[in-house]
C-alpha cells in the first residue's frame, strides 16, 4: 500500500485534538453505518477539541503557536518526516538524550509508566518522569495562585505534542488537547498542561481537591506518514489523524492517540467511523466514502504519572523543578 511522508502544507498546520473518548458502545456492524454519534463531542464543530483543525471550524480558545524548526531530526508536521514504516512506536528516528538526572523510564513503579508505543530496543526514549513531574508542578502552582515553576532540566527540543488527564481508580478522561505542530517542549507543555486542564470543553475545568486523584500522561507524536489506503495502520501502534469533508462540503479532521484504539477494543473500521462521527460527520458512513478520507499515521512515546508518584518525586527531588512552594501531602482516593 502507497505511502508518501508528510511534507508541505497540509502538514504544518497546528491542531488540538483529544487523544482519547469515554468509554462507549459501538452500534453497527463493520462496513454498515458504523456507529452513529459516539464520543465526546460527536457531531459538534468548533470545540477545540477532538482533533479539530484550528482555523477549520474549531475554537480558538487553544492559542496558535508558530511552527518550530525541527532540529532533532524527528519525522512530524514542520519539518523533516521519517519514513520508516518499521520499528516500534515512535522511536527509529530518535536522537539519543541524556535523561534528567533523578528520573528514569526503567523500573517504574504500578502508577508511572510508560504507554503502548513508547519505545524498545535498547534505545533510549526522550519523554521522561520529569515532564509528567513538570505539568503537575505547572498545574499545582496555578491552582494554587504560586509562581510558575521554573525552567526544567529535560530537553527543550520541539515535538508535537499532548497532554492528557485522567481522574479516579477507573482513570476517566479528564481532559486532552495538544497540538501538531512542534513546540519548544518547555512552553508546549506549560501552554498544555494548562489548556488541558481548565479549557477541554467537556469538562468543567479543574479544581485543587482534584489533584490527589489525577494522572497526567505526556505523549510526544514521531514518525508522521500520509498513507494511500485508509486502513494501512496498526492498532495499537499509530495514531491516526484523518481529512474529510462533510456533508456541507466543509474540511474537518480528527485524531486518535495510538493508545485510543487499542483501550476501546476497536477494529480499523470501528476507529476509523468513530473518528468520523467525533469530526461531525453526520451522514450515513459507507465504504466508498471511507475511501476518500486523507490519513496520516503516526507514532508517539508515552510516559504517565499519578499524583502520588508525583509527590514522591518532588519529596526526592526537590531541588530539580525547583517549585519552591510546599506540597500538600497526598490524599487517598475517597
Amino acid at each position: 500500500m502507497g505511502r508518501k511522508r508528510c511534507v508541505g502544507a497540509d502538514c504544518s498546520k497546528m491542531a488540538a485534538g483529544c487523544c482519547g473518548v469515554k468509554k462507549q458502545k459501538l452500534s453497527g456492524s463493520p462496513g454498515s453505518g458504523g456507529p452513529g454519534g459516539v464520543g465526546a463531542g460527536s457531531g459538534m464543530a468548533g470545540n477545540g477539541h477532538c482533533g479539530s483543525e484550528l482555523g477549520i471550524g474549531s475554537s480558538a480558545t487553544v492559542a496558535a503557536a508558530a511552527n518550530v524548526s525541527r532540529a532533532n531530526g524527528l519525522g512530524g508536521p514542520g519539518g523533516n518526516v521519517s519514513s520508516s514504516g518499521s520499528g516500534s512506536s515512535g522511536t527509529s528516528a530518535l536522537s539519543p538524550s541524556p535523561s534528567p538526572a533523578g528520573y528514569s523510564s526503567s523500573g517504574l513503579s504500578p502508577n508511572l509508566s510508560s504507554g503502548p508505543g513508547s519505545g524498545s530496543g535498547g534505545r533510549k526514549m526522550v519523554v521522561s518522569a520529569e515532564m509528567c513531574c513538570f505539568c503537575f508542578d505547572v498545574l499545582y502552582c496555578h491552582l494554587y495562585g504560586y509562581q510558575p515553576p521554573r525552567t526544567p532540566r529535560f530537553t527543550n527540543d520541539p515535538y508535537p505534542l499532548f497532554v492528557t488527564w485522567k481522574i479516579g481508580r477507573d482513570k476517566r478522561l479528564r481532559g486532552c488537547i495538544g497540538t501538531f505542530s512542534a513546540m519548544n517542549l518547555h512552553s508546549g507543555l506549560r501552554e498544555y498542561t494548562l489548556t488541558s486542564a481548565l479549557k477541554d470543553s467537556r469538562f468543567p475545568p479543574m479544581t485543587r481537591d482534584e489533584l490527589p486523584r489525577l494522572f497526567c500522561s505526556v505523549s510526544l507524536l514521531t514518525n508522521f506518514e500520509d498513507v494511500g489506503d485508509y486502513l494501512d495502520w496498526e492498532v495499537g501502534v499509530h495514531g491516526i489523524r484523518i481529512e474529510f469533508f462533510n456533508e456541507k462540503g466543509s474540511k474537518r479532521t480528527a485524531t486518535y492517540l495510538p493508545e485510543v484504539a487499542k483501550e476501546q477494543g476497536w477494529d480499523h473500521i470501528q476507529t476509523i467511523d468513530s473518528l468520523l462521527r467525533k469530526g461531525g460527520y453526520k451522514a450515513p458512513i459507507t465504504n466508498d466514502f471511507r475511501k476518500t478520507i486523507k490519513l496520516t499515521r503516526y507514532r508517539s512515546e508515552k510516559m504517565t504519572m499519578g499524583y502520588a508518584e508525583y509527590i514522591a518525586h518532588r519529596q526526592h527531588h526537590h531541588y530539580q523543578n525547583g517549585i519552591g512552594h510546599p506540597l500538600p501531602p497526598y490524599n487517598h482516593y475517597s
